[in-house]
């Protein structure tokens, strides 16, 4: 190689980091690069945990060091050699947070443009642009404070009234009759703490429940006393439901019943924000619209003295559209937005941006696409490549490995028989390459030649959630049957809104797992109370002890593992622990074995080699071993039984709930994009195993997009005929071959191209 050349190459050299094996790789720069390989082979280790990581700990340390110090801090990955590097800008599956004051609009510059746009051209103005918007006092709703919703307060689910406050009577979370926060208002001087509430009189039970807040002295301190029912909403009703606790949040759904705000409406804004209009329409107007309707009213917007920025705000929201997501409005809130769908709105950030020569980093942006989807994201990679940029991308989905300039396939296969390049070079080479990729490039699933026989029907009528459009409609029981239609077409309104929880509905989707950072697989499938019990008998000694979250956890990390400094105002920072090196237990608990294996080396195992180690010989135990055979039914044979859950994806969350529920006496089982995150040789597994639902007597509906999944189907429900109000209603219900035969649909027709 000419020393000319190595400027157009990102060069790995001797990568370790998770399961990688000493990887070297060299990434042409300016081109489309697309890692593949089965799940847990490393793709993410060698993207995302090296030369993206790497990346952004070189940009943070050209900070000064008082900004560096506002900023995590970054370990140098495992690697001996990375030249190269480029700004790397990643574009990842990460749900947005779920912010109440966050929309699909201020997470991307659409709304701050609106507002500009508004507060030039409104009649009459409300003012400068701040004035239009709900995050600022100056234009929120002075009632809901710009949330858009009140709430009223249950009081008998925050004390008991026929007990005193020394007796006990507040009933919140973490409100104890001897903890400060109850003894403060016995203290006070306005309440007695001996004095049943149900015996206050008026102006007791005003100042226990609605009293300002007033300084008073209490045991030498000076404290701020306030109301119960004021402490409540500002401690657990103006913080995010999603990011309190599971106990808090249980409280706060039976405590607290939330309304659209009667002033605004709902939207947020007050009444001189409101009055302001265009041609008619005010900005909440604007916000509500569906964003492909909005660009059509944008575009109708003709005044010199904002072109420049009417032409920006035209471009931002034809992105949207362009991106498959033009069924969105942009006053829908980003918390409710699923992570493919949170991933392309992260996108149009960067299709406007003037930025060449930097590393885009994608995280399969294909899932929850539609195929007739996937064409146009292919469209917008390809064109953030042709802007000079290096477009890194992780993805399974054979139509986006089609177009790639450059491919490395990782594997063999998964965590330790994983983390090596299988293969690095063109399209029409891996095809030709013989790797589990290069095999399975051309799978076609075959129509069935003949589908199962529905065994009786659930019936929906006249559905109207969402976008849909007064939908009836059969759904065959006894069957796999598939759900599908373009991104937004209404697909989940319709399965999700419609069919009943509870009794024989087992209803899995992609929602986070809910479990802090100490939990993992094993904890949440149950699978670590048979190995518990399993090491405690062939040891002599309590099951207890080899629980980190109980009497086995190293003392100095307190079986987290990792020791982490909180800096105040700065990000927190976690170390490994010295003591047990990050396996969590005391040195005494380690001497303990089962089969010559200690617990940290038991949890650090992946499903595949748990099952052998749990089916077979000294260590054996059916328990573990029905949890195990389970988990790799699903696809999660890679996954190590210690993982922490924060580190899953959607898909492998979804799968692993799959995996416990299949325990459960289901008769219909609801499954929500379970291919998200498998390669092409696992979806044939994922196959094989609803075939097994639906053979042993459940009946299976599957909300899907990927056409081996429809194309296995007994029935299909395709809805369309596009998104948002543009969709909403049923364009086929039949068998495959009949939609294939028909090709009257966008998923016809794709069906009818991949079956050939």
């Amino acid at each position: 190689m000419r020393p000319a050349d190595r400027h157009d190459l990102i060069r790995v050299q001797g990568a370790r980091e998770n399961n990688l094996k000493n990887v070297s790789v060299e990434i042409p720069k300016r081109r489309l690069t697309v890692f593949t390989g089965v799940s847990g082979s490393g793709k993410s280790s060698l993207v995302f945990a090296t030369i993206a990581a790497e990346s952004q700990r070189l940009i943070n340390e050209t900070y000064s060091a008082f900004v560096q110090g506002f900023m995590p801090s970054l370990a140098r990955p495992d690697v001996d050699l990375l030249e190269g590097l480029t700004t790397a800008i990643i574009v990842d599956q990460e749900r947005m947070g779920a912010n109440s004051r966050s929309t699909v609009g201020t997470a991307t510059d659409a709304n701050a443009m609106l507002r500009i746009v508004f507060s030039r051209l409104g009649v009459p103005s409300a003012g400068p642009a701040f004035h239009y918007s709900f995050n600022q006092p100056a234009g929120a709703c002075p009632r809901c404070e710009g949330v858009g919703t009140v709430n009223d307060i249950d009081l008998d689910q925050l004390f008991d009234r026929n007990k005193s406050l020394a007796e006990g009577a507040i009933t919140i979370p973490g409100y104890t009759a001897d903890g400060w926060q109850v003894r403060i208002y016995g203290a006070s001087g306005f309440l007695d703490p001996n004095k049943p509430i149900r015996d206050y009189t008026e102006q007791e039970m005003h100042d226990f429940l609605y009293k300002e807040q007033v300084k008073i002295k209490f045991e030498s301190m000076n404290l701020t006393y306030e109301g119960l029912v004021l402490r409540v909403q500002k401690s657990f009703l103006q913080k995010d439901k999603d990011s309190l606790q599971p106990h808090i949040r249980a409280f706060v759904e039976r405590a607290a019943t939330f309304t659209p705000c009667p002033e605004c409406g709902g939207t947020r804004l007050n009444q001189a924000a409101l009055a302001s209009r265009i041609d008619g329409i005010n900005i909440a107007d604007a916000c509500a619209m569906q964003i492909s309707d909005l660009a059509e009213w944008v575009r109708r917007l003709d005044e010199p003295s904002v072109a420049p920025l009417l032409a920006n705000l035209r471009q931002t929201l034809d992105s949207f559209v362009e991106i498959g997501l033009g069924y969105l409005s942009l006053d829908r809130p980003s918390g409710s937005l699923s992570g493919g769908e949170a991933q392309r709105t992260k996108m149009v950030r960067h299709l406007g941006s003037s930025l060449t020569d930097v590393s885009y980093v994608f995280d399969e942006p294909t899932v929850g696409l539609h195929p007739h989807d996937i064409q146009r994201m292919n469209g917008l990679l390809l064109r953030l490549r042709d802007k000079g940029n290096t477009v890194l991308v992780v993805e399974h989905k054979p139509e986006v490995i089609a177009i790639a300039d450059h491919i490395v396939d990782l594997g063999p296969r998964a965590g330790t028989h994983g983390g090596t390049v299988c293969f690095e070079g063109s399209v029409d080479g891996l095809r030709a390459s013989g790797t589990l990729t290069g095999q399975h490039l051309g799978y076609r699933a075959a129509l069935k030649p003949d589908t199962r026989k529905p065994a009786g029907k659930l019936e929906i009528r006249n559905a109207t959630r969402h976008n849909l459009n007064d939908v009836s409609v059969d759904v065959p029981l006894g069957v796999l049957c598939v759900v599908t239609g373009v991104a937004g077409s209404g697909k989940s309104s319709l399965i999700h809104g419609s069919i009943p929880k509870g009794a024989g509905v087992v209803s899995i989707d992609q929602t986070p797992i809910r479990g802090s950072r100490r939990s993992n697989p094993a904890t949440y499938t149950g699978l670590l109370d048979p190995i518990r019990a399993a090491f405690a008998k062939a040891n002599g000694v309590k099951p207890a002890l080899f629980s980190a979250n109980s009497a086995g956890a190293c003392p100095n990390c307190n079986g987290n593992g990792v020791i982490y400094t909180d800096l105040a105002m700065m990000a927190g920072v976690a170390t490994v622990c010295e003591e047990c090196e990050g396996k969590r237990f005391q040195a005494s608990v380690l001497e303990y074995k089962l089969a010559g294996k200690d617990i940290s080396e038991v949890l650090a195992m992946p499903v595949t080699e748990a099952l052998e180690f749990f089916g077979t010989g000294a260590a054996k135990t059916p328990a573990a071993k029905k949890i195990l055979s389970r988990m790799e039914d699903v696809g999660l044979g890679y996954l190590s039984l210690g993982q922490p859950l924060t580190t899953l994806s959607g898909g492998e969350r979804q799968r692993l709930k799959l995996a416990i529920q299949m325990a459960n006496d289901g008769g219909i089982y609801v499954l929500d994009e379970p291919t998200s995150g498998l390669h092409l040789a696992d979806v044939e597994k994922l196959l094989e195993l609803l075939d097994r639902l639906v053979d042993a007597g459940k009946s299976v509906i599957v909300i899907e997009h990927h056409l081996a999944v429809m194309a296995h189907a007994d029935w299909i429900i395709d809805l369309g005929p596009g998104a948002g109000h543009d969709g909403g209603r049923v364009v086929f219900e039949g068998a495959p071959a009949d939609l294939v035969a028909a090709r009257s649909t966008l998923t016809g027709e794709h069906l009818a191209d991949y079956v050939g």
